[in-house]
């Protein structure tokens, strides 16, 4: 790095990159605690990260992707409350959402739905469930990858029909390349009697999931939560843009010069950046080596806003899936349906683009709607490629094919973003990544944490996500161990209430202050912790000598 007598220096006890839920999560409780020094920065010139929103010039709200409020933790519900407190600040939703299955809407999910399908479908997907029941029974071996996991499960009829295809699209790789620990509670596991059941009495089953209930910011989007809590975060602690974008990272020197030429120098870093480019950013061959066996998917948002009343064909609608192959999307979401406000209103009058049998012909004279929306997600990766020049067109005509549009539908606003880092895939090599990775990061004070921080889908919702950054914090200050990093599926199946924003701080005060060496539901011996026979050395940052970083920079 460049060490111009000139450049400004700044020194802080933790540094934690991004602004969105996982790096506020962590400053978030930097703040509670009032001891280390920190400070937050983002390249970006407002919070959000991937669970930010956009707005078009014609005033349609798009986030990025389909993101929805629901919790397994009480200390995220504090401070999403805090930030929007008020009754009028949020909506609240019934998950109501199909699969488009042969030109039928199928409830999701949809293997515990085939009681939906045509009958030659049901037969197929009763006796691929038997075969796989049957099977189950006498199998001694773990699947080998989610594909193998798929027709354990469902069957090969149910795997061809939807999982298969439908994955494919989500993930852009085979299911065959893709590992099963991830799963956990994301994909529902059919009960084979409920379901042949159901086939036999023609009904549906009830809402699953964890997400089956949510909620959704009155204004602003999902990005508007993310705003608002970064408002509760003092201003001097935040830097954006050319001041908060990280240029290279010393971490043997633990420093950081920022592109407008500060140089930052830590105790520990919270990492939220994308791994990879972390590596980049640190020059570390080492680590860029390891980095190449994590797999992603880029993702391509649309937004399509129409004039006119909600159809009835639509009604209260969320999000839908698209398994095959008659659409480029797998999944729409009706962004309209979330908030009034995701879209103009009424008497906002906007000329139209085109008709949607049409694409970019044609054109109108301004006039008064009312609009909705829908908002489509495409992934791409080089086992999946896009035609990205033509991509807009493609999913216009998809929204026909599938009936979500009539041709004569005027379009009047119309969004196409991609992402490049979309989704972390769950590959079959990412495990034995990320178990170099991690711990070859902390070894060097730096806590590289998130959706593509620490590449685990699995926990990589927006609570999960906030919630990784306040444990590493909590992990940094007093070595207490970081759950939702390490045992996804513990954390998945409880509803953690141990840690709150209104009484926490003090209790958590007074804690660290009289035993600073013991962890949070744990054993501290020698700065290593004894959790159920498995040992993980910390060093707590208050045992960190301050001469760690010297008043020149130099380090020891």
């Amino acid at each position: 790095m460049s060490r111009k007598s000139t450049m400004q220096r700044v020194e802080v006890d933790v540094l934690v990159c991004g602004m969105g839920p996982t790096g506020l999560g962590a400053a978030k409780r930097l703040n509670q605690i009032n001891g280390p020094s920190w400070l937050i920065v983002d390249c970006a010139d407002k919070p959000g990260g991937l669970a930010g929103t956009d707005t078009t010039p014609e005033g349609f709200l798009y986030d990025v992707g389909g993101h929805v409020i629901f919790s397994h933790y009480k200390y995220f519900d504090d401070c999403i409350d805090e930030a929007l407190p008020k009754e009028d600040d949020w909506y609240t939703h019934q998950r109501i959402s199909y699969v488009r299955y042969k030109g039928q809407w199928v409830p999701y999910p949809f293997q515990n739905n085939i009681s939906m399908c045509p009958k030659d479908d049901q037969v197929i997907f009763v006796e691929g469930l038997i075969d796989a029941a049957l099977e189950a029974r006498v199998s001694n071996t773990k699947p080998k990858n989610f594909d193998e996991w798929i027709v354990r499960q469902m069957g090969v009829g149910i795997a061809d029909a939807f999982m298969r295809p439908y994955n494919y699209k989500v993930w852009a790789v085979p299911t065959t390349d893709m590992q099963c620990q991830w799963l956990g509670e994301r994909v529902a596991a059919p009960n084979v009697k409920l379901v042949t059941s159901n086939v036999i009495q023609g009904k549906t089953a009830g809402n699953w999931g964890p997400n089956a209930t949510f909620r959704f910011p009155a204004r602003d989007g999902t990005g508007g939560i993310w705003t608002a809590v970064a408002d509760t975060i003092p201003e001097e602690k935040k830097r954006f843009g050319k001041k908060g974008s990280i240029k290279a990272v010393n971490a043997d020197r633990k420093e950081v010069l920022m592109e407008d030429g500060t140089l930052i120098a830590y105790k520990r870093f919270v990492n939220t950046m994308n791994v990879d480019q972390l590596a980049d950013r640190m020059g570390d061959e080492k680590l860029a080596g390891l980095c190449e066996q994590l797999y992603y998917s880029s993702t391509h948002v649309i937004g399509v806003g129409v004039r006119g009343a909600r159809p009835e064909r639509i009604g209260d609608m969320c999000w839908l899936y698209f398994p095959e192959d008659n659409c480029p999307f797998y999944r729409a979401t009706i962004f309209s349906n979330y908030s009034p406000y995701n879209q103009p209103q009424k008497d906002v009058k906007l000329p139209t683009l085109y008709k949607a049998n049409s694409y970019g012909k044609g054109g109108s004279e301004p006039k008064e709607g009312p609009y909705w929306s829908i908002m489509l997600e495409v992934s791409q990766s080089s086992k999946k490629p896009v035609d990205e020049e033509n991509l807009l067109r493609d999913c216009v005509q998809g929204l026909i094919n599938t009936e979500m549009l009539r041709p004569e539908d005027e379009i009047v606003s119309t969004y196409v973003r991609k992402f490049e880092h979309g989704y972390p895939t769950p590959s079959l090599e990412r495990d034995g990544a990320l178990k170099q990775i991690l711990p070859y990061l902390q070894e060097k004070g730096i806590y590289s944490r998130g959706r593509f921080g620490s590449w685990k889908y699995e926990v990589g919702n927006q609570d999960h996500s906030f919630m990784l950054g306040v444990e590493a914090v909590d992990s940094i200050v007093n070595g207490s161990v970081e759950l939702t990093l390490n045992y996804p599926d513990f954390v998945n199946g409880r509803l953690n209430t141990e840690r709150r924003l209104v009484d926490g701080a003090q209790a958590f005060a007074q804690e660290t202050a009289g035993k600073k060496n013991v962890a949070v539901g744990r054993r501290m011996t020698g700065g290593k912790a004894d959790l159920g026979g498995r040992v993980e050395t910390t060093t707590p940052i208050a045992h960190i000598p301050a001469a760690t970083i010297l008043p020149n920079g130099s380090s020891k």
